[in-house]
């Protein structure tokens, strides 16, 4: 009797210790992402990552500095056709000598590495599940790793690698259901910049040529404009975004509503069918990207994510217009 009773006391000590370790590991993973999160923004360095996805590969340069006047970066894109985004704030400025044109817009759904993380953990906390798996070395510096993990079938899982000095993102995983990496970024050159000077924060161009500026940024559409809506959101996804923009070879501007989970980004693209236009049917995927298309209404319905075929899916068919007839 002595022996079933200090056996039962044992498991369920050693079960209190175990759930207490978990839950110490999960916020301690959710404290190095919130760590992350303001690095990637507070921090100046410079350095060069390389993006994967499938059997693309391309390194870029950036520059990032958090001065009295503000957060600065800029990226230079090193493999193929050139091009350069100099980002200001919420301000960017794409330059693209190949096509001669110079862009500017606003940054909109999602973030760029390595400020791919948001503000706020309690977004995330909703639809993910966080834990520390260990540490590695990402290009010559010490990380810990941190899974995150999704709850449902709505959006993929991720692992980053968190700098253990100055807790900087150097490097993020986007995972399917299996485990498989369907694309990485990573630094593989980084280092910490000082001082307050801006002398790198000028594009590099050809001064002889004649750049064309590209001003029709998305306008930003009233919800009075949008007739639809998605009439069952996925649990953790919100709406961030709403614009109409004009697209070469329409009559009409095309209606976007962005929606994000703090993390995942899901566009939605609405237009009205013109008469003799072919429709756009089923789903197709491009390394995490995955594409839907249907008709709804007599519009044609597109919507584009990194995230499963399962997440687009149900967002295409969710699609709602309040004028019905």
């Amino acid at each position: 009797m002595f022996r079933k009773y200090f056996l039962t006391n044992l498991l369920l000590g050693f079960l209190s210790a175990a759930s207490v370790t978990a839950f110490a590991s999960q916020d301690d993973a959710w404290i190095l992402l919130q760590k992350a999160s303001q690095a990637a923004r507070e921090l100046s360095y410079k350095g060069v990552f390389v993006y994967q996805s499938g059997t693309t590969s391309k390194s870029v340069q950036l520059t990032h500095m958090n001065s009295v006047q503000g957060e600065f970066a800029r990226m230079v894109v090193l493999d193929g056709a050139p091009r350069e985004v100099l980002s200001q704030g919420s301000e960017v400025v794409i330059f693209s000598p190949k096509n001669e044109k110079i862009m500017i817009e606003k940054k909109r759904g999602q973030n760029m590495f390595p400020a791919l993380l948001p503000g706020n953990m309690d977004a995330l906390k909703v639809s993910y599940q966080a834990l520390i798996n260990g540490s590695e070395r990402i290009g010559g510096r010490d990380a810990m790793v941190v899974n995150l993990s999704p709850k449902d079938q709505m959006r993929y899982g991720y692992r980053f690698w968190v700098d253990k000095e100055f807790g900087l993102l150097l490097k993020v995983t986007t995972m399917n259901q299996r485990g498989d990496s369907l694309e990485q970024i990573g630094f593989s050159q980084l280092t910490l910049m000082e001082g307050q000077s801006l002398d790198w924060y000028k594009p590099k161009f050809d001064p002889t040529k004649s750049y064309v500026m590209d001003l029709d940024s998305p306008a930003k559409a009233n919800t009075s404009e949008i007739d639809w809506d998605i009439a069952q959101l996925p649990s953790g996804y919100r709406k961030v975004d709403q614009v109409k923009q004009p697209v070469q070879g329409k009559a009409l501007p095309v209606t976007q509503m962005i929606f994000s989970d703090g993390l995942a980004s899901i566009s939605v693209f609405i237009e009205p069918m013109a008469k003799g236009s072919k429709a756009k049917v089923g789903h197709t995927a491009v390394g995490a990207t995955n594409f839907y298309a249907s008709i709804n209404e007599g519009h044609q319905v597109m919507v584009i994510g990194e995230v499963p075929e399962a997440a687009v899916t149900q967002f295409a068919n969710s699609v709602s217009f309040k004028n019905k007839k």
